[in-house]
């Protein structure tokens, strides 16, 4: 149940075991994610990690992967909150480009600007993410999404 208690915020070395532990419930891959904690962001209630998102930064590209919130917490627009921070934390970093791999959440992700693209759009640098080449299956969806300006 969402709580006045949540607060997203920067993950960090303290936060990665909790981090990776709900992406590995929640059934996304955990792999790569310690390389990109500066762009992560976790929810926290209290001392419980609630929520997820983080980007991977790849010059004006970023990749944005492990949007996850814990299963009581699902469903009262956590989800949307973590998005949307992780939308403004590629703004502030000169991102103007967003792409994403999704399994399970295509009917989500629109709602923040995102479009189902073909695999070859995506520029080289993301495609050669672990997310493309070895984490997600060839059959995820690719979104992407243009990130205004500052």
């Amino acid at each position: 149940m969402i709580t006045t208690d949540i607060t997203i915020e920067s993950a960090d070395e303290a936060t990665l075991p909790a981090l990776l532990s709900l992406l590995a419930a929640s059934g996304l891959p955990p792999e790569g994610l310690s390389d990109h904690l500066p762009t992560a962001l976790i929810a926290r209630d209290h001392d419980q990690v609630i929520g997820s998102a983080a980007l991977e930064l790849y010059g004006s590209s970023a990749l944005l992967r492990s949007v996850a919130v814990a299963p009581a917490y699902q469903g009262q627009g956590l989800g949307q909150q973590l998005t949307r921070a992780a939308i403004d934390l590629a703004q502030q970093r000169g991102v103007t480009d967003l792409y994403l791999l999704t399994e399970t959440a295509g009917a989500f992700f629109p709602k923040f600007g995102f479009s189902p693209i073909d695999r070859a759009d995506v520029p080289t640098q993301v495609k050669e993410s672990l997310e493309f080449t070895t984490l997600c299956p060839d059959s995820a969806l690719v979104m992407a999404a243009s990130v205004p300006a500052k």
